[in-house]
């Protein structure tokens, strides 16, 4: 005979299980302290709260890159937020990795600038050991490899996404991988983005790419994107002229990693803002 005690907490475990499995479908969020607090708050220790990750430190975003015949071009807007806040104007999301590669942070900014700095130490590193560099499909599944190591915070809401370009000096070209909050990465052909503004700035590229760009061109086209990705996303900021702020972009080729200067990105920037003096919305593309 069961126990009339220990079969009321069975059937109370079914009912919160069966909670659980129903919420986890519906379940909009990452965060299993979210889910748990909203499902059945008793489980949880007597003084926890819910606190949304994005309470607890900035949110980075947005990077974006494109391939030319030169190498790759990557920018990263300069805004950082917290919630409905801005948190930061001017935080830098792209950095070079290596000589001949970069890598651009969305998510978390606090473990996203981390996990940068953390995997150029480790290919710097690795070139001393060596004597030699990692190749570029290898520098991908490191980063890869620290980003799957992140996952545990990634499931409380912690998410870091990077974007990793760079040149192959084996393939002897430009190439883009793009990275999301497993580890998986995914080589793209032309162009990437990513962070919360990447649908609108990855949009505004399918229609301004062109394989022919040269590297001023490849840049004029991620400060384009990155402006069309802040006329529709709050967390991403545009050209900040009263304060001098503009996107972060730099370059990497056969020769090298080349940082635009503020003076160089200025210039572009207004370029692009007095031709929206004229058209708002942006260049036109060509139809075929």
């Amino acid at each position: 005979m069961i126990d009339p005690i220990r079969r009321t907490g069975v059937q109370a475990s079914r009912t919160v299980g069966g909670a659980f499995n129903a919420a986890l479908l519906s379940a909009s969020g990452s965060s299993f302290l979210d889910l748990a607090h909203t499902v059945e708050p008793r489980i949880l220790p007597p003084d926890s709260v819910a606190v949304p990750a994005s309470a607890l430190g900035p949110q980075a975003t947005t990077i974006v890159a494109l391939r030319h015949p030169g190498g790759v071009v990557m920018a990263g807007d300069r805004r950082a937020t917290q919630g409905h806040e801005i948190a930061q104007r001017d935080i830098e999301k792209v950095f070079p990795a290596d000589d001949h590669s970069l890598v651009g942070i969305a998510g978390a900014a606090g473990f996203a600038v981390d996990l940068a700095k953390l995997f150029a130490v480790e290919l710097s590193h690795y070139e001393k050991i060596e004597g030699a560099p990692l190749s570029f499909d290898g520098k991908a599944n490191r980063l890869g490899t620290l980003v799957r190591e992140h996952l545990g915070l990634a499931m409380q809401g912690f998410v870091v996404v990077p974007l990793f370009a760079g040149w192959d000096t084996r393939a002897a070209a430009g190439r883009i991988i793009g990275y999301d909050a497993t580890g998986g990465h995914y080589a793209e052909t032309a162009f990437a983005a990513t962070g919360s503004g990447a649908s609108f700035a990855r949009g505004s590229l399918k229609k301004l790419y062109r394989a022919d760009f040269d590297e001023e061109r490849a840049a004029l086209a991620c400060i384009q994107a990155l402006f069309d990705a802040a006329d529709e996303d709050s967390a991403t900021g545009g050209p900040d002229i009263a304060r001098g702020l503009y996107p972060v972009v730099i370059g990497a080729g056969a020769g090298g990693i080349r940082r635009w200067t503020s003076e160089e990105v200025a210039e572009l920037s207004a370029r692009l803002i007095e031709a929206r003096m004229v058209r708002p919305d942006g260049p036109e593309a060509p139809l075929p």
